[in-house]
């Protein structure tokens, strides 16, 4: 039986996540943790009966025992109760799949217990790769990624050598205004910026593939998940999402890996690797598709990857900046409080004004992030 725990249980990731625990019958989730969301997580424990629940705030306690009150279970809340979730001695892997720079500190704890991670949070290493990936190898931990795209590549990589890999070929949807001028997208409306082409998404992460931010996040994380430098990623838009990534060679050979858009392929396959497991979702039928096309990204409309390629070449503190800009710029736009172009407008500003500092802490990490949301306030 292997033992999981789900760090952001109610999110996108984590309710597939649960999917595949569902249709799996050899998992148990020894832990939850969840936000605000108490309506479903009381549906979670009740499905899967974990031993430890955390949630993000005190108050939320007595409201999660009121809907669960014939259930056994240890609550806790808050970023306290995140680490001990992360840290459970009885669970194998952590799936870390809270939003933004939250999980750092539980990401970092559940590696020095010894736990593997199955990283759904990109801002984790975008923020601190060059802390995690040392401290996953001092501690013989496995970093088994979330993000299709990573997936995909990690999925290349199998079996090969490390030092033969020439580049890396990111693909990118181009996400639901791919082909829009600046011009084109000045009244862009939040509802608009949510119907993504391909993907089911959380609202965030459905908002950063709109600006094209999230594939610079993607392009930073490639950078320590894999060894490279950041100019060894290359973004390629392959619209139909059939293509998730693929891994050029030094022979000139590309290995890549394909598939219908589904989340739940990536997670099950972190969950067991090296394993591959039978998975009842669509398959790609080549005889029925019309074509896979490619361009190259529109980094002059789409400010957000050029801008995010600025930050990983510059490193220390400024993908940091990079990122916290844009998880608050992105905040007020779900609020109707900003324009969409003005969430990489937000990001080039902080780029600008925030003290770069070479080689940060977890403290300075999150201390430029207070930095970056005084600036912006």
């Amino acid at each position: 039986m292997k033992k999981i725990s789900v760090l952001g249980s109610t999110g996108s990731i984590g309710t597939q996540t649960l999917d595949v625990v569902r249709n799996n019958k050899d998992i148990e989730v020894v832990a939850l943790a969840a936000g605000r969301n108490i309506n479903a997580l009381a549906e979670q424990i009740r499905e899967f009966s974990p031993k430890l629940v955390c949630v993000a705030e005190e108050k939320s306690v007595s409201e999660l025992k009121l809907l669960t009150p014939d259930l056994r279970y240890e609550i806790c809340f808050g970023m306290e109760g995140l680490v001990r979730a992360a840290t459970m001695a009885e669970a194998q892997i952590v799936v870390t799949a809270v939003v933004g720079m939250l999980g750092i500190v539980p990401t970092v704890e559940a590696i020095k217990t010894g736990h593997d991670i199955a990283l759904a949070n990109k801002e984790t290493l975008v923020t601190a790769g060059h802390m995690i990936m040392p401290l996953a190898k001092e501690h013989n931990v496995r970093i088994l990624p979330v993000d299709s795209e990573h997936s995909a590549i990690f999925q290349s990589l199998n079996g090969e050598d490390a030092s033969s890999v020439e580049k890396i070929l990111l693909t990118a949807s181009g996400g639901p205004f791919r082909g829009r001028t600046r011009a084109q997208m000045q009244n862009v409306r939040v509802e608009d910026a949510l119907k993504h082409p391909n993907w089911s998404m959380g609202r965030k992460i459905t908002i950063d593939s709109a600006t094209m931010v999230n594939k610079g996040l993607e392009v930073m994380e490639a950078k320590w998940l894999f060894g490279v430098d950041i100019d060894d990623v290359q973004v390629v838009v392959q619209p139909q999402s059939v293509i998730h990534s693929m891994v050029q060679f030094v022979d000139g050979s590309i290995i890549a890996q394909l598939g219908c858009p589904d989340m739940r392929l990536p997670i099950q396959y972190a969950l067991y690797y090296p394993e591959r497991r039978f998975m009842n979702t669509e398959r790609l039928d080549f005889a029925r598709l019309a074509g896979i096309t490619f361009e190259s990204p529109d980094t002059e409309n789409f400010r957000g990857l050029s801008l995010a390629c600025e930050a990983g070449r510059k490193g220390g503190n400024m993908p940091t900046v990079f990122n916290a800009a844009n998880e608050y710029a992105v905040a007020r736009f779900l609020e109707g409080s900003i324009g969409f172009l003005e969430i990489t407008d937000m990001i080039e500003r902080a780029m600008s004004c925030i003290k770069y500092i070479d080689n940060p802490d977890v403290e300075q990490i999150l201390e430029t992030e207070r930095a970056v949301y005084g600036l912006l306030r």
